[in-house]
């Protein structure tokens, strides 16, 4: 390990937030085994992760979307997505996070029957399932509904809404798919219907070449992009997007994988922020991208020489630029700053060593 790189153990405990988290993308094996059985398939555990974690470079973000085909197809039933909810919440909590938001395509989960009423509540319900076990220690959660490019601009008008009359824990909206075929403005109608409903709006953007589709998802609204590093090749881009105080929320590990930048050490991720862009630090699929919370941070740290500093700062945007209410979020915005601050100063940060 580099000498220079923060102590992993020690970065796990330090209260962190999670913006970039899809629930299908972060779907344990050992649970896709159980339910593949359950449902009459036979699916070993060495079959289960060829098939559910992808490898460190794809050829494309097609590619990289082809390992959600198998938990999607495994999460069809209430109790499937209840399950894998509450499990994601107990696994983000052994990784030290205090806030997350989970995001996941309802209209996705449809083919055994389900509303997408039925499927926003499953997750709902296993939040929840996940929150009672912990005994008010593990995370407090944010679910973003995410609409597909690739669905009917008015079937995603109906999901805003359905999203919006549910209410809390869904505090957003989302759009996600594949870019390079599917532009963003014809979901506007979708986005403006979230926005009537109180939802806090993002999109997925800049996982294929170029900043068009970052500037087609500008146009819908958005406070945050999901990934968004292509942003980095554009000057005029960068201008706009801190004059609209927009966040990035970036996910390297995945982002190599999708091919958007060649390796680690390339992602601009250190560069934006020391621009003075607001960015943040996710997963964007735990199994998927075979990572954790822990080890982006670590990881972006040793790779781009991040100061404690920087680190701290990176931490910290998470839950300034969180969906949840401020009056949930602002008190553990406070707990995170003495933590990360005591940690970015050489002391004991809580008890969680140095």
């Amino acid at each position: 390990m580099d000498p220079n790189a923060p102590d992993p153990t020690v970065i796990r405990a330090l209260p962190k937030a999670e913006l970039h988290l899809h629930l299908d993308g972060s779907l344990r094996i050992d649970t896709a085994v159980e339910l593949a059985a359950a449902a009459g398939i036979p699916l070993a555990a060495q079959e289960a992760a060829s098939r559910l974690v992808a490898p460190p470079r794809c050829g494309s973000q097609t590619e990289l979307l082809a390992y959600f085909d198998l938990p999607i197809a495994l999460l069809q039933a209430a109790a499937a997505l209840r399950r894998a909810a509450g499990e994601l919440v107990r696994d983000v909590a052994e990784d030290g996070v205090r806030y997350v938001e989970i995001r996941w395509a309802p209209r996705l989960h449809l083919e055994r029957g389900m509303s997408v009423r039925d499927v926003i509540r499953a997750v709902a319900d296993g939040v929840a399932d996940a929150e009672a076990a912990l005994h008010g220690r593990g995370p407090a959660v944010g679910l973003i509904v995410t609409a597909m490019r690739s669905h009917p601009p008015g079937a995603n008008v109906e999901l805003a809404r359905a999203a919006g009359e549910i209410g809390p824990p869904v505090v957003g909206f989302d759009l996600a798919g594949p870019e390079a075929s599917f532009p963003a403005p014809p979901h506007a109608a979708a986005f403006r219907a979230a926005e009537d409903a109180g939802l806090a709006l993002t999109a997925h953007a800049g996982e294929v070449a170029g900043s068009e589709r970052i500037r087609d998802a500008l146009g819908l609204g958005v406070l945050r992009i999901a990934h968004g590093a292509t942003v980095a090749d554009d000057p005029e881009l960068i201008d706009l997007i801190r004059a609209r105080d927009i966040t990035l929320d970036l996910c390297p590990t995945s982002n190599v994988q999708a091919g958007v930048v060649p390796s680690l050490d390339a992602h601009p991720i250190a560069r934006l922020q020391r621009a003075g862009v607001s960015v943040t630090l996710s997963t964007d699929d735990r199994t998927v991208s075979g990572t954790t919370l822990t080890d982006e941070y670590v990881r972006v740290a040793t790779a781009h020489g991040v100061t404690r500093d920087e680190l701290a700062t990176l931490a910290l945007n998470g839950f300034r630029r969180a969906f949840g209410p401020r009056t949930l979020v602002q008190p553990l915005l406070a707990a995170a700053e003495g933590a990360w601050t005591a940690w970015a100063a050489g002391r004991d940060p809580a008890g969680a060593g140095s």
